[in-house]
């Protein structure tokens, strides 16, 4: 038997501090986790993927879904152990150390403020696309107004969050079922575009499942892990979900659904209508597909739902970062201002740092020869960070299975595969890292990453002396200790 949920949401914690708000609903946290699992990769980068892996791209977005469907299950699992948990950083410092919790948050951090700048650099992107005659020297005007909006947007509450993200969400959804219908017609009624008729057989009939080799198919993972940063978040709101035992289940319980529609359905539809080889990098397929349909304000309509999935992106780094910060805070892994909430439990000072940061991503819109070029900057530094909090997860479930095998034996969320899935999920990750390797532009983000953990090191090195970080980590464990005699003394009652 689980925790149960406290029933009152704000009560004191150690520190003196407010708890944040359960006030996510079944329907927030069903359609946060779909947001998460349809990034802004899948419409911006899924015309680069499809170029240079051919069909296997199917194949790529399936194996990536199955591998990290495993490692949801693995977090679902580790935060209903305890439902004190506000997060993985959480359960990190619970199961790895101090030094755990301190960088799991830290880097998670890093990712989303990354991502954030991707998807700054996304907005200003379509906003021209919208706006044919923005001047490129204007860009940064839609960028930043997109930063003022969603923090205007993110103060009021987290259940304004939640519904921002739930209609973004939705969004999304619209678009690419009615992508898929549209395709399936066309494919049906044998349509006839300028590439030829549109039919099942293009996924085969212009050089097989896998045009271009072996290599083509290890490239196609190098940008399609982007695709799904995110799908974690739901991890990140646990403390603030209204009776997680039942909504987070049902959550991560959907993912292969959700792959399995919007990634592999969308992709077999657009390779369908169109063959691989007409698509290239830095045009989105679904406007493509909508255009050759006869449906140029449709195609209009996909450039603002494509500009809302960025829009999206950036809504969940500014929460996921701000709560993440806002938790550092309160284990004296960041600064003493990070931890207070406003009147209406939001970490107000945090979402304000999330934001100062998301304006590097106007700098970077002139950093490169265009927008494509600064997007695939950030990217696969990002990609690689989320895999060492996903690989961390996985960490932490091992170590559980070890420490607290009654736990596991109680838990009614058990991950299937256990023990041998996480080596095979770490097996798949391995695969990953060596196919940065293939290709001078991810290589060259893959030998810089280790910059930020040697950053982080020294910080930890020097943060862990103060006073303040001993005395709150002291408070922590021996907070840890007491649910733990808790959670014992349910079980044994039970």
């Amino acid at each position: 038997m689980s925790q149960k949920t406290p029933a009152n949401p704000a009560v004191e914690n150690g520190t003196g501090e407010a708890h944040l708000e359960r006030a996510l609903s079944n329907r927030h946290i069903q359609l946060i986790a779909i947001g998460g699992a349809i990034g802004t990769g899948l419409f911006m980068g899924s015309g680069r993927t499809i170029s240079v892996a051919g069909p296997s791209i199917i194949l790529v977005y399936a194996l990536i879904g199955f591998m990290l469907f495993f490692v949801m299950r693995a977090m679902g699992e580790l935060l209903l152990s305890n439902l004190n948990y506000k997060s993985f950083a959480d359960f990190a410092a619970d199961l790895l150390g101090p030094w755990g919790g301190f960088f799991t948050g830290w880097t998670y951090w890093f990712c989303w403020v990354v991502t954030g700048v991707a998807d700054v650099i996304a907005i200003a992107g379509y906003s021209q696309e919208l706006i044919p005659t923005l001047n490129t020297k204007l860009l940064w005007i839609p960028a930043l107004l997109c930063i003022v909006i969603l923090l205007a947007l993110n103060l009021p509450t987290v259940k304004a969050f939640g519904e921002l993200e739930f209609w973004f969400a939705l969004i999304k959804i619209v678009a690419i079922v009615g992508l898929i219908v549209t395709g399936l017609f066309m494919i049906l009624t044998h349509f006839q575009t300028p590439a030829g008729e549109a039919s099942f057989s293009n996924l085969w009939s212009h050089g097989g499942m896998f045009p271009q080799g072996f290599m083509g198919f290890v490239a196609g993972f190098q940008i399609a892990v982007f695709a799904f940063v995110g799908i974690e978040l739901v991890g990140t709101a646990a403390a603030e979900t209204k009776n997680p035992e039942r909504n987070l289940p049902k959550a991560i319980n959907a993912i292969p659904l959700r792959v399995g529609l919007f990634y592999v359905g969308s992709l077999i539809v657009l390779m369908s209508v169109t063959p691989w080889n007409q698509f290239a990098a830095g045009k989105s397929p679904f406007i493509d597909t909508f255009a050759l349909a006869g449906l140029s304000a449709a195609a209009l309509v996909v450039n603002l739902v494509v500009l809302t999935s960025a829009l999206s992106s950036a809504n969940s780094g500014i929460y996921s970062t701000s709560r993440m910060v806002f938790g550092l805070a309160l284990e004296g892994d960041a600064p003493k201002p990070f931890a207070r909430l406003s009147k209406r439990k939001v970490p107000q000072n945090a979402l304000f740092l999330s934001c100062v940061l998301l304006l590097s991503g106007v700098g970077l819109l002139y950093a490169g020869n265009d927008i494509a070029t600064a997007f695939d900057m950030v990217t696969t530094i990002s990609a690689v960070c989320f895999m060492f909090v996903w690989s961390i997860i996985l960490a932490c479930y091992l170590v559980y299975r070890k420490r607290r095998p009654q736990q596991h034996a109680a838990s009614a969320y058990k991950m299937p595969g256990g023990v041998r899935a996480v080596w095979m999920v770490f097996a798949f990750f391995a695969f990953i890292l060596w196919a940065l390797t293939t290709q001078e532009s991810t290589l060259t983000a893959l030998l810089w990453t280790p910059a930020w953990f040697v950053l982080l090191g020294a910080a930890y090195a020097i943060m862990r002396r103060s006073p303040r970080h001993r005395q709150l980590r002291a408070a922590h464990e021996a907070k840890v200790a007491a649910e733990l005699r808790e959670l014992e003394g349910i079980k044994v009652n039970a």
